[in-house]
Order: structure tokens, then sequence, then C-alpha cells
């Protein structure tokens, strides 16, 4: 591994303008040329073009003729490349040579363009047939002993109508076993909203947005991870809204915005965004939430106790804790002052609506479940929930992870879909609760799983405890992943393993009753089209829902009496079974043709009713906890680049945090980093401490004195989940605990 020597600069105090316009161009021609840029980027979010394959912000009622943002363009780009990758590529480079490239290298390859196949022993992927291809997968799954040997996830670019059907043939082969990469992100909120309000999804629209008072925004950087989200918090502000950021380190994206779309964002002039900024220590939101609750309690008439009577349940044992919250250890656990959180209840108290965002800041710690169902606390407490202007809103990272969901790509789902999938389809689905991701890992890594498919993302960068990870996917009897675009996943494999090529969200898909479309579900329950135009990348290319249904077809025989084959060839076929099987689909194929597509149901926002086994709202009242590092060490949250999407590197800076040229980068505190005995620029080793007693070392980073809160220190991943135990997981979700390592600095080498 070659020492990067990035270049180091003050953090950027501001988002998009201008340079992100520049940046963006430069980036997708480099991809695509001049020509298939300007077709393919002005149809990315349009009624009648393509959803974008990044992130799960919602459209807006009335899009822009350039309704994208910058880490958007990227990820087309990536996908509408010109670049291939073929037989003459596997020819040319060994597994033995693959395995020591970067993913940013493998990913600025190309498209693949035909199946690929890894025998026993050998050292490349050679072409093969797709009968060939399902031939070999389903000699493999029909001679395990038990379907529960297998394991099928599930990247959240999915379509609706793919994971529709991944699941069902997932089901009628035997298992639950249906982990997604929600189990590593926003499972956490999942599990929380569902207890507390009965709907494990966000609770808000757009229009909610543009009409509140007060946003909160914790644990989640817009600026990067969901740039269109600006234009929203732009407009609540023009309208009068307040932001609150709550985050371990300043984010160019909630400081300022310079909005592209604007000739006042252009010539330099933006909107301020956030009006209080605390700089919280990582994992401490929920004392910070449960003091809120408690000076709410204390503050007469600021308690909605109408709606806390009528709609809510466990109001007592809540109050009884939150009255017990104690000033001193709220501030060592946030690290804020009283002046602080003082302005923020004023800033609480003058809204009467409010709506908290969060991600992945929130969702990856051990007390992740509790903390989120305090910020519900906090939002029952005024009546902020199922009323315009207000409530929940977790912004989800990936487009359509919600929508996959939602078809059932779960490994616990609820019997209500089982019993509706056993009345459509006339066959049992198995009840027994599959295996998540992290159970996923121990399966294979234990010899209790021996076949792993993944449709879509990237399995092996994406998941913690990297080692572990690489190991358990090596000891797989076959590894089939279907993709778009070469990843680390197609280079650490079983004994046998597959590349099946996809078509993506920009690529034309043709069947035998015509062009086709798929649909997907945004970060706020809005349903819509999706329209790929561009040819696809090799005539072997197959959509997603064409080689679900191969595959079924070819494992499951004549046992199934699913029409598969006429699935393949007609989606709305498909969605006339998604409507038969799930609530809120009604009409699907009609009301999908509408422009924007149309909401699903969502009971307490729409009716102010809960369906939780009370029947009402939960309040809660868990004990406030917090990471505790020992002297001499760092709590380490990782992160993304800004240029990157999830494990995709687009490129090697972080324009916004003033990195450029490398990413093995350390921010540290100054004052942390003086107190450790290191200076600005230094090479240190980033050594991770676990109970388990393993040693878990990410080598060779530079350290970068960075405003991060006291005691606190950022890097960026994939690079450092090796660091990120598979055993520490939040309780109540058994998401990876990403944002919660705790690591100490060693010089480099020593």
């Amino acid at each position: 591994m070659a020492r990067e020597s990035p270049a180091i600069a003050a953090p950027a105090d501001h988002a998009a303008g201008a340079t992100a316009i520049g940046h963006t161009l430069r980036m997708a021609r480099r991809g695509m040329g001049a020509r298939r840029t300007a077709l393919t980027l002005l149809r990315v979010n349009q009624p009648t073009g393509f959803d974008c394959p990044g992130c799960a912000w919602p459209e807006p009622d009335k899009p822009h003729l350039a309704e994208f943002c910058e880490n958007g363009a990227k990820a087309v780009a990536e996908e509408a490349t010109t670049r291939r990758v073929g037989p003459a590529f596997f020819a040319a480079h060994p597994l033995s040579d693959l395995e020591h490239r970067s993913g940013y290298w493998l990913g600025r390859q190309g498209r693949l363009t035909e199946p690929a196949y890894r025998a026993p022993g050998a050292d490349r992927y050679v072409p093969v047939g797709w009968d060939e291809a399902f031939d070999i997968i389903a000699e493999e799954l029909n001679a395990l002993d038990s379907p529960d040997e297998a394991l099928f996830y599930t990247s959240g670019r999915t379509s609706n109508e793919a994971a529709f059907l991944y699941q069902l043939f997932v089901r009628e082969f035997g298992t639950n076993n249906l982990p997604d990469c929600s189990n590593m992100c926003h499972e956490s909120s999942g599990s929380a909203l569902v207890e507390t309000l009965g709907v494990g999804k966000g609770s808000v629209s757009l229009e909610d947005l543009h009409r509140t008072d007060l946003i909160i925004v914790a644990g989640q950087n817009p600026g990067t991870n969901h740039p269109r989200m600006l234009s929203a918090l732009e407009r609540a502000k023009a309208g009068g809204a307040r932001i609150i950021s709550i985050n371990p380190l300043p984010e160019a994206g909630l400081m300022a915005f310079r909005n592209p779309q604007t000739v006042r964002g252009l010539v330099g002039g933006g909107t301020s965004l956030t009006d209080l900024f605390l700089r919280i220590r990582i994992g401490g939101d929920q004392a910070l939430f449960r003091m809120l609750n408690r000076r709410l309690l204390e503050t007469p008439g600021a308690v909605d106790e109408e709606f806390v009577r009528e709609h809510t349940h466990g109001f007592e044992d809540f109050a009884a804790a939150a009255r017990d919250a104690d000033r001193a250890e709220t501030l060592a656990a946030t690290g804020l002052t009283t002046e602080e959180i003082d302005e923020a209840l004023r800033m609480v108290l003058a809204a009467d609506r409010i709506v908290v965002c969060w991600a992945m800041g929130l969702t990856q710690h051990r007390h992740s479940v509790p903390t989120i169902r305090e910020v519900v606390n906090f939002l029952l407490l005024r009546g902020n929930v199922g009323r315009p202007g207000a409530g929940v809103c977790p912004v989800r990272g990936h487009s359509n992870v919600q929508g996959d969901r939602t078809m059932g790509i779960w490994e616990r789902p609820p019997e209500w879909f089982l019993d509706a999938l056993e009345r459509e389809f006339g066959f049992a689905p198995p009840r027994e609760p599959g295996t998540d991701t992290v159970e996923a890992i121990r399966a294979l890594r234990d010899g209790r799983a021996k076949v792993f498919v993944g449709m879509g993302g990237n399995f092996v960068s994406a998941s913690p405890d990297t080692a572990v990870t690489e190991a358990a996917m090596r000891r797989a009897r076959l590894t089939v992943q279907v993709s778009t675009k070469l990843n680390r996943s197609h280079v650490v494999t079983g004994e046998r393993a597959l590349i099946l090529p996809a078509l993506g969200r920009t690529d034309r898909d043709e069947r035998g009753t015509g062009p086709q479309f798929v649909t997907v579900e945004d970060s706020m329950g809005q349903v819509h089209a999706s329209r790929g135009r561009l040819n696809p990348p090799g005539p072997l290319v197959r959509s997603e829902p064409a080689i679900v249904c191969g595959l079924a077809r070819r494992v499951l025989g004549p046992r199934s009496a699913t029409p598969w084959e006429a699935f393949a060839e007609d989606y709305r076929l498909i969605r006339e079974r998604i409507e038969r099987v799930i609530p809120g689909f009604e009409d699907f194929e009609e009301r999908v043709g509408r422009r924007g597509g149309f909401s699903l149901p969502h009971a307490p926002r729409d009716e102010r009713r809960f369906p939780t086994a009370t029947g009402k709202a939960n309040f809660t009242a868990a004990p406030v906890e917090w990471p505790r590092v020992p002297e001499g060490r760092l709590l380490l949250q990782t992160l993304r680049s800004h240029d990157q999407y999830n494990t995709t590197i687009y490129g090697m800076d972080d324009r916004y945090r003033g990195v450029r040229g490398g990413r093995r980068v350390v921010l540290v505190n100054p004052e942390d980093a003086a107190a450790l005995g290191f200076a600005d620029g230094d090479r240190v080793d980033l050594v991770g401490e676990w109970s388990d007693g393993a040693r878990r070392v990410a080598p060779d980073f530079g350290l970068v004195h960075y405003p991060t809160a006291r005691g606190c220190a950022a890097a960026y991943y994939p690079e450092t989940n090796v660091l990120v135990p598979l055993d520490s997981t939040a309780e109540g979700s058994n998401t990876p605990t990403s944002k919660s390592v705790v690591i100490r600095l060693t010089p480099t080498g020593s």
C-alpha cells in the first residue's frame, strides 16, 4: 500500500455554489463524455426519467430542470460510464492482481458486460453463459442440507419489482435469510419507531419541512450525503424556520448553502442555515434530548397535555425518568455547556411545529434505539407527531432502501405479510426469523452458511470487522454477486464465485412485451416510476427482475407455481401481485403513472392513529447511556468523504473538509492531539480496543487537526471498518456501532 500524502487546507464554510457545478461537470464528462452527460443528467429525478441511484431524498412537486446534486451526478456518471469490463479484462487481471487493487481503482474500470465464473482453485474469472451460471447456483443451493444454509443479501438500490421477486423466490426456496443494508444503517430507526409510533418510517413530507418552525438535524451531514436536502432547508429558512444542528464536527452543508439553481448562489451569495450549532460528543444525543425533556416538563405550559392524554401511553414512567436527568451527567455526556442547552430550549419553546431529522450519527451506537426513542419522547411532549409541519424524519441514505423493506426484504417479516404471500402464491412461507447482516457474517464464519447471493451492493466493504468478514466470505462454497460494476466483493470470494451483470437505473430495459419501467420508494414514503434511456452496456446484461426470475425458475423447478417467465417479460404483472399483497398499493399501475407517483399511507401522520401494541404512541424510559472512553483513548466515528457514496469512491478529495489527494487521514481535535503527544501531520496507526482483545489496526494515517468535539475523532470508511468489532452492535437492532469505536493512536510502525 503506497503512502498517501494529501494536501490539507481549512474546511469549507459553505456547500455547493459554482464550485460544485464545475466539479460535477468535470466528473461527469470524465466518465460519460459531453453529449452523454447532457442527455443523462437532464433525465435524473424527472417525472419521465430515472431515479437517481444515489440517496433516497424525495423529489419536489415541481422539479428543477437540473434536479440532481453533485454526488448524484457522480453516481450517475459511475453507472453511465462508457468504460467496460468484459472477458478481456479478466484475462488480463487475475484475482491475485485484483485483490491488491483499491476499491477506487476497481470501480473506475467500467460496467460489467458478461456473466463471469471463478472455478474452485482458479485465479481468474472466465466467461460463462446465463444458463450455466444458473445451473451452478441451483446445484449449490439444492445440495444444501437446509435452505437456511444460504444467505440472500440485498442492496438498497434494488427496485420495488426486483425486491418483491427476490424475497418471493427466497421464501419459496424456504428461508427468511434476507439480510440487507438497512441492518447496517437505519435498523435502529425502524426498531425504535415501530415500538413507539407503530410505523418504522418517517412521518413527514417535504411540505412539512417547508412549513415547520424548527428543524433539528442530529447526526447527519446532508451537504455530502443528501445534498438536495439543502434546498429544502433553504426553503424552510425562507419561510421563517430556524435550524439546530447537532454533530460532533461542523459540516459545511449545515453552515451555509449556495444554491447552484439560483443566480445568487452562483455569484457567491448564500443562505446561512444553522442558527445554533451544538458540537456534541459522539453518542451524547440521548443525554441531550433527555435533558431537554426534563426542562420541558419543568416549564409551565410547554407540554401538550391534551395530546399526551388522548394519544400516548407510558407518560408517567417516562416523566419520572426525565425529571431525574442529572445536569452534571448531561454536560459530561454531551460536552456542551449549560448556556448552549438553554439556548436550544429557548428555540424549542418558541416553535409550535418541530421536525427532527437524523441519520447514521444516531443509529450506529450501542444505545441507538433508546436514543431515537428519546427523540420520539421529545416530539410527543409537544404533540409534534401527526400534524402538519412536525414529525420524525430519519433520512435514508440509499435510493429505495426503504422500498426494499416495504417489499418484504427483511429477515423478520410480520405475520400478516407471510399470510398474504401464502394466500396469493399458494405456498407456505417459512415462519422462523432469518439472519441479519451481522448474523450472516457469523454464520459464514462458523460454517453454518455455505452460499451467499448478493443482489447489488458491496457486502465485503460495507460490513464491519473487515478481516473477519473477508475470512468468512472465503469459507463459502459459492458467492454470487449481481452487480453493475466491480468492487471488493468480487475479489473476496468463496470457493466458487459468479458475477452476474445487471442493468442500472440509467439503462433502457426492453423485454418481450416492450419497454419496461420499475418503481422506487423515497425516504418519505413516496412511490414513483423510474425509466432508463441509455443503451445497455452489452447484449448479455440482464435486468434484476429478469435475473431473479431466471434463477428462481432454475432453482425451484416444477415445485413452484409462480409464473416467473411472465413476470420477467412484463413488470405490470409483478405490480399487480404487489398490489394484492401489500397494503397501500391499491391501483398501483394507475397511480404510479401519475406525475410524481403517490404517497404510501402512514397512520400516525395521516390519522394520528398509532398501530402499536397499546394502540397509542408510547413514551419510553430507558436509562441514559453514552460511550465511556478510557484515558488516553479517543472515540472514533467512521464517515464518508465528499467524493464518496457509501462504499463507492468517486475521487480522492474531501473538498468540504479541506482534504485533497488522499483518504487515510484521521481528524482529531488539536487539544486532544497535543495531550496525546502528536502534532498535526504525524503518521499514526489507529488501534481498536474491544473487550474480545483481538488486534484491530488501521495503519498509516495522517493526523489532521480538526474542530471535532473533545475526545472524538473521525476517519473514512471502508478503510476504518477493520476497527469495528463484529460483536459490537446496537441493542435492539444489531446494527454495527460504527460511530463509536474506541481507539488509541500509536506512531506508524511502532
